[in-house]
């Protein structure tokens, strides 16, 4: 039977593979994103779009409001809107503190509230039972990200997921997280990355080779599937063994 799936940050990469592999299942797909420019280019079958900024409490009602107008039940919503902040504006000040301050707050901005509020204004339409909660971390989470505020923005997102776990549990709902370790033809850089760096990255793993946004989008859609409806409160690794060492 299809399903109603939400994807954040659904126009490109991650969110943008998942949302085929749902799609291609005959799900029916809301994309969510900033850019409805770039929604609109995404080549999904029958999906619908709406753009709003997902750190806006105002735009998120909207969001809500959408849904429930479209879609009434959710039963899949993937959390995937975020980033390091590389394509943000940078801060206006020389002030090193105040840069540190700036950085942190935008990348708390883009990875937590974005997950949290877009949650919370759905979790009376995720539908009981059945309902899937996703959530995208980052092998940050666990090694570090150079600036720290990376990666503790997507650790942030795992004690929320196992809290919600167990408040969403009694409905016969699961909530699981997704780390993805370093991943190809993404937007996630800003631009091609230098090559001895991604020699370096391909390096850590024991697979020998770089992530790709279908990796991720297959590990999303096992997790939303009927076969993994006891899997709840996780965080599942799909970085080739790079969290390991190689």
């Amino acid at each position: 039977m299809a399903r109603n799936v939400v994807i954040s940050g659904g126009g490109t990469g991650i969110g943008l593979a998942a949302a085929r592999a749902f799609a291609a299942d005959g799900d029916q797909v809301l994309l969510l994103g900033r850019r409805a420019e770039v929604l609109e280019k995404a080549s999904v079958p029958g999906a619908l779009t709406y753009a709003a900024d997902l750190s806006d409490p105002h735009a998120v009602r909207g969001v809500a409001r959408f849904v429930a107008d479209e879609l009434g039940t959710v039963d899949v919503l993937v959390n995937n809107a975020g980033g390091s902040g590389r394509l943000e504006p940078e801060a206006d000040t020389e002030d090193p503190l105040e840069v540190v301050a700036h950085n942190w707050t935008v990348n708390f901005r883009l990875n937590v509230l974005t997950s949290v509020l877009l949650t919370e204004a759905l979790r009376d339409r995720l539908a009981s039972p059945g309902g899937r909660v996703l959530f995208l971390s980052s092998i940050a989470a666990y090694r570090g990200s150079g600036s720290g505020a990376y990666a503790a923005a997507k650790a942030a997102l795992h004690p929320y997921a196992f809290d919600l776990a167990r408040e969403l549990g009694p409905r016969g709902i699961t909530v699981n997280v997704v780390a993805p370790g370093y991943v190809e033809d993404t937007e996630f850089f800003g631009g091609p990355m230098d090559p001895a760096r991604r020699d370096q990255r391909i390096a850590e793993t024991s697979t020998g080779r770089a992530g790709t946004p279908g990796d991720i989008a297959q590990t999303l859609h096992w997790l939303a599937s009927p076969g993994a409806g006891h899997i709840t409160a996780q965080v599942i690794q799909v970085n080739g063994g790079a969290e390991r060492g190689h």
